[in-house]
Order: structure tokens, then C-alpha cells, then sequence
């Protein structure tokens, strides 16, 4: 293996003295990144030089995930502790709001958060702590919608089929009239009185006898509004065996288009802009790939080997140019995204926790 890797990496180090990149500056685009930090900030990345911009403190704490507006003006950030919200600016790089469920002998943790693409309102999944003299008493599963300028809890959402979960997964169709519930099949409610109006069963979009079809709903900052593009698994009932295909799914008009790829890989999938192609990562100890998927031709496209970590994420530029690598820890790895070729590492002064990229948002 070792040899593999050796030959593999001279071949790449050829390619990039090739490449007309090699001897220039890098510029990755015209995005920003912003990374939630264990100093309680949040870093500003441009990624046309590659150098921290600026740094928003948070009042919150550790920020465990950091989520984009609908129209990508803000940042909803949420602490470790599942109990505040708040919200940035990123016009101002400034915080704007915050907000918690918490108060006296009750705690509130936010186990599900969605805010409305009119930031009217969220749709937030709750369970409620109370301290007593003598015990704690924890409630189940709640889901709230919460007004987001008075702030406060307006209604109780009834769970759909009157089953409640510990965790659900739910999201807004692009106008905000209507919320997708994710259960064995997608129940569909207007955001009035959240009352079904509607079921999709995804499953029966793939040929008879396919069996069931596992699909994350991916978010992409490279997506058309309303699309999920992203791997999906399913078990072959005849063979018994896992196979995985490539779906892009427009929720709003419940069409999927989809094609199969082969065996299920352990292999992650992220969309890079102009959305014909994808990258993504075994991560596998001791046998760590690139993937490049050809959404053109609906293939895969190639793979390679390279020096990756334990816990990693990807994460292509928003030029296409690059591939980012970063998670635990307070460095992010650019490699050439045609060639895999390693670049330079870029170092922050934080460990990093959460991490958006928005294109076009560079100064």
C-alpha cells in the first residue's frame, strides 16, 4: 500500500508542475466562509486571498452549528448546549438577535430548528426539563412554532399521524407556505394551521421492486433553490446486496430524476458549483479517497488516495478550482480539485466546531 501511495503522489506532484495553477497565487473564488470556533467566535474566511477578514463573538458560547438564511443575509447559530439562538448579520458581521426557550426551573433544549424562508417564524422541536425539589421531569417530544419578532411560542404543532418522535427532520418549500414533514413517507402541511395537505412517498418514484429508498435531502450552497442533489441507498432484493445511485430531487413539484451507480461505497457526496460534477471522501482509517462523480455522464468518475485525517469534511470552492478539507482541528487542506494535488494549508487561530460557505459573498 505504502508503494501505491508513493507512485500515486509523484504522479500528482507531475501533474501540478503541469498545471497552468502551479507558481500562482490561489484565489478560490468569490465566497466567504464562516467558521464556528471553540473561542466563541465566529471567523470570516474570503476566499479570493485566503486570509481572515474579520471575527464575530458570539454571546452564546460554543457555536455546535451554524445555519444560513433562506436568502443567505443571515446566520442562525445555535449553542453546544441546545438551548440559544443566535442571529448574525452578515451584512454587518454583527449579532442582531438571540433567543432562548429557557427560563426559571426549566430547561429547553432545541433538538430540530427550521426558521421560514420570511424569517417569520420557526418551526422548532422541543423537549422540556423542569427542575423540582426533589426530581427532574422531562417532557417527550414537542414541536413549537415560534414568532421570531415577538418572540414568543404562538402555537403547538400537532404531530402528523399523531405519532411523536424523538427526532424529525422537517424543512419549508421556497415561498414558506408549506412544511415537508420526513417520516416513511413525506407528509406535506400548510404552515397556517399545519394541517396535512398532502403525501409523497419517494420510494415509489424508483422502478417496482427497487425497494426503499434512503435519500438525505443534502443542502448545497451550489443547489437551484428548491433541488436536492445527493447520493441514495437502497438494498437489491433479488441479489440482497446495498447498491447506490445518484438522485436530484425538486421537492416543490415532487419529481426525482435518478440513475445508479454500483455497489454502495462508503463514500460521502457533496455538489460542486455548476452542478456537473461532485466530490466526495472514503474515510476509511488508513484509506482515505477522493472521489470525483461525472454528473454529466453519471458516473463515477475517478478516485484517489491521499494523506487524510480521522475526522474530515469536504468541500469544493466556489471557483471549482479547489477542494477544501477541514474539521477537527484549526486547519483547512487546499488541494487542486482536478489533479488532487495538495496545495497549502490554510491556519486559523481557533479549533473549529461548524462551517458555511457562501459564493458571491466576498467583498
Amino acid at each position: 500500500m505504502r508503494s501505491v501511495r508513493l507512485v500515486c503522489s509523484v504522479l500528482i506532484l507531475a501533474a501540478w508542475a503541469a498545471s497552468p495553477l502551479a507558481g500562482q497565487a490561489l484565489n478560490g473564488g468569490n465566497g466567504l466562509m464562516y467558521f464556528g470556533t471553540y473561542a466563541e467566535t465566529i471567523k470570516v474566511l474570503d476566499e479570493s486571498t485566503f486570509e481572515m477578514i474579520d471575527e464575530i463573538p458570539l454571546s452564546i458560547g460554543l457555536p455546535l452549528n451554524v445555519s444560513p438564511s433562506h436568502n443567505r443575509e443571515r446566520l442562525y447559530v445555535t449553542d453546544a448546549r441546545f438551548e440559544h439562538v443566535e442571529v448574525i448579520d452578515l451584512a454587518t458581521r454583527k449579532s442582531v438577535d438571540r433567543f432562548t426557550l429557557s427560563e426559571g426551573n426549566k430547561t429547553v433544549r432545541l433538538w430540530g430548528f427550521d426558521v421560514e424562508p420570511r424569517e417569520r417564524f420557526a418551526i422548532l422541536l422541543v423537549k422540556i426539563t423542569t427542575k423540582e425539589i426533589d426530581r427532574y421531569e422531562t417532557s417527550g417530544a414537542i414541536l413549537l412554532r415560534y414568532d421570531l419578532q415577538s418572540h414568543t411560542v404562538t402555537d403547538t404543532i400537532p404531530w402528523p399521524d399523531e405519532q411523536e418522535r424523538d427526532f424529525a427532520r422537517f424543512m419549508f418549500s421556497q415561498n414558506g407556505d408549506l412544511a415537508y414533514f420526513f417520516a416513511d413517507e413525506i407528509i406535506v402541511l400548510e404552515t397556517e394551521g399545519f394541517t396535512e395537505v398532502d403525501r409523497w412517498a419517494l420510494e415509489h418514484e424508483l422502478d417496482d421492486g427497487m425497494g426503499r429508498f434512503n435519500f438525505g435531502f443534502p443542502g448545497s450552497p451550489y443547489e437551484e433553490p428548491g433541488f436536492y442533489t445527493g447520493l441514495f441507498r437502497l438494498t437489491d432484493a433479488v441479489q440482497n446486496r446495498r447498491m447506490m445511485g445518484v438522485a436530484r430531487v425538486n421537492l416543490d413539484e415532487r419529481k426525482v430524476d435518478f440513475y445508479m451507480l454500483g455497489p454502495s461505497e462508503s463514500v460521502s457526496f457533496t455538489l460542486a458549483p455548476g452542478r456537473t460534477k461532485a466530490y466526495g471522501l472514503r474515510r476509511q482509517v488508513g484509506n482515505y479517497e477522493f472521489w470525483t462523480f461525472d454528473l454529466e455522464r453519471r458516473r463515477v468518475e475517478r478516485k484517489q488516495p491521499f494523506d487524510g485525517r480521522p475526522r474530515m469534511s469536504l468541500l469544493p470552492s466556489s471557483n471549482g478550482q479547489y477542494l477544501y478539507i477541514f474539521g477537527a482541528g484549526n486547519t483547512i487542506d487546499i488541494y487542486d480539485a482536478d489533479t488532487y494535488a495538495f496545495l497549502r494549508t490554510v491556519t486559523l487561530d481557533a479549533d473549529m466546531i461548524a462551517t458555511v460557505l457562501l459564493p458571491g459573498a466576498g467583498r
